[in-house]
């Protein structure tokens, strides 16, 4: 068959970009459109998203997709971050420029609401972790500091939603992005009214939630007119950017809890696919996340620190005088001691130190480690934590989910890290299948040809990415230096600081 064509947006905390996922029946490819900029804007003393700016990028690359593509685009949808939001008037007027997730506006919000309503009440309600990032106390901050802006609100959209609005006129939240709100109550399935009025948030601004793959409206008429393209179909995928990595998987078992999943980056989210959420008292304690993902699955996923601690070590070397690609230090690394210097890659400590390689130093030194003191010794470090970290959430999410997993599949940019992937392979005991690092946006488009009726189920979404990427696997070695290696992994996390 001619290839089909579906547009999707992937808006990213520091890019975005327009593509087209090309669909023969049986395999699917993307080509990059537009790439554009993306980042936090200083406005007096807080930090807002440019959505205006994001809107216009976009129509440019929709004007480009007319241009190579003409009448062949079938649909488009939209994915981005999670958590961010904006508020309609009634009028369809945006009620100021929307807030970035890391406005200081939440500092503290989250203690203050806590000693409001119980975390164990906000988690049966939610069954979301808890960050001061998170919609809940985002909306607290600015009820508490503005009550007169949440008053003129008729409509609350998350981010990919606006951009739906724009796109179609729709006003619905799609579920997988609503999910990371801690607004939704996933039993049922909608917003968590009672919680929400605790907090006295306005429930009525609230719209329906709705599933990814709805279908949401004509492109608006003013908008095909300056793109030159003609009424395309709006299609909702996963909106938030996980959900639609997760969507694209390449799994030939879905429907079972048999594999796991690391969507792996500058942040590692790693976690199971279930048909029900995970409320219990252990589920809380281990503070995991249960997001919405496609046909009313669930995420259960734990969010670990990733290849943060690396990105940050090769900035230092980069200040000291030494620029080395990621090739380079992972070869650094593959020649240094194993198992010299262990740490917690989600110890605070390394959130958003000054120096990474004097945090790890620092950390080390505290709790009797021994410290790294090359460049591919910091490297070694942070990749064997963070593997032995793996093996720590794996246990926790066999636990919650009563299950043993046989495989786990590592997506995004990140699966490129060859030596991660065999550190989490040794770490784990289990086999690694990488790949494909563009899973998010194969999720966007194959979410819109399932809508559209070329593809018809998820597992057979699952196969065409399999069928369409360069996978690589990665059998467990070592595994009793590994065994070793996470008992003393688990002591050094337990020592004082």
């Amino acid at each position: 068959m001619a290839e089909r064509c579906f547009l999707g947006v992937d808006l990213g905390a520091e890019s975005g970009r327009v593509v087209a996922g090309l669909f023969d029946g049986q395999r699917i490819r993307l080509e990059e459109i537009h790439r554009f900029s993306n980042g936090a804007v200083h406005v007096a003393d807080s930090l807002r998203w440019d959505v205006l700016k994001l809107w216009s990028e976009i129509q440019s690359g929709l004007a480009k997709a007319a241009g190579s593509f003409g009448n062949d685009a079938i649909s488009i949808g939209v994915d981005t971050w999670g958590v961010d939001y904006v508020l309609l008037s009634k009028t369809g007027e945006m009620l100021g420029q929307p807030y970035h997730y890391r406005d200081p506006r939440t500092a503290g919000v989250m203690d203050r609401a806590l000693g409001r309503v119980a975390r164990k009440d906000i988690f049966a309600a939610t069954g979301v972790q808890f960050m001061p990032i998170n919609t809940l106390y985002q909306l607290i901050a600015t009820q508490q500091v503005n009550p007169r802006l949440m008053d003129l609100a008729d409509r609350f959209l998350m981010m990919p939603d606006l951009f739906h609005w724009l796109l179609c006129g729709s006003q619905v939240v799609e579920f997988t992005n609503a999910t990371t709100s801690q607004c939704v109550d996933p039993i049922s399935r909608t917003w968590a009214h009672d919680l929400l009025g605790k907090f006295e948030i306005p429930g009525a601004m609230f719209p329906e939630v709705v599933l990814p793959g709805t279908r949401l409206g004509k492109l608006r008429a003013d908008v095909a007119g300056r793109c030159r393209l003609p009424r395309l179909e709006v299609v909702a995928p996963a909106t938030h950017d996980t959900g639609s990595a997760v969507a694209a998987v390449p799994t030939a078992l879905t429907g079972t809890t048999k594999w796991a999943y690391i969507s792996s980056g500058t942040w590692s989210l790693m976690g199971l696919e279930l048909p029900h959420p995970v409320l219990t008292p252990r589920a809380l304690e281990y503070n995991v996340t249960n997001e919405g993902g496609i046909d009313g699955t669930f995420r259960l996923l734990k969010n670990i620190m990733g290849l943060w601690l690396v990105q940050e070590c090769r900035r230092s070397f980069e200040r000291g005088g030494k620029t080395l690609t990621y090739a380079e230090l992972a070869h650094l690394a593959g020649q240094s001691q194993p198992f010299r210097s262990l740490v917690d890659p989600d110890d605070g400590n390394f959130l958003s130190p000054a120096d990474m390689p004097m945090a790890i130093r620092q950390w080390c030194q505290a709790r009797g480690e021994t410290a790294p003191d090359s460049e591919g010794q910091f490297i070694r470090c942070a990749l064997e934590s963070l593997a032995l970290k793996y093996r720590m959430v794996l246990g926790w999410l066999e636990e919650l989910a009563g299950t043993r997993v046989e495989v786990i599949h590592i997506v995004g940019g990140g699966s490129q890290n060859e030596l991660l992937n065999q550190f989490t392979a040794n770490a784990c005991g289990r086999p690694v299948v990488a790949g494909p690092i563009e899973a998010t946006a194969l999720g966007n488009v194959l979410v819109q040809a399932r809508t559209s009726g070329a593809i018809g189920s998820l597992a057979e979404m699952r196969a065409v990415v399999q069928a369409s990427s360069a996978l690589k696997r990665y059998e467990p070695r070592d595994q009793s230096h590994w065994n070793e290696a996470y008992g003393r992994f688990c002591e050094v996390l337990k020592r004082p600081g």
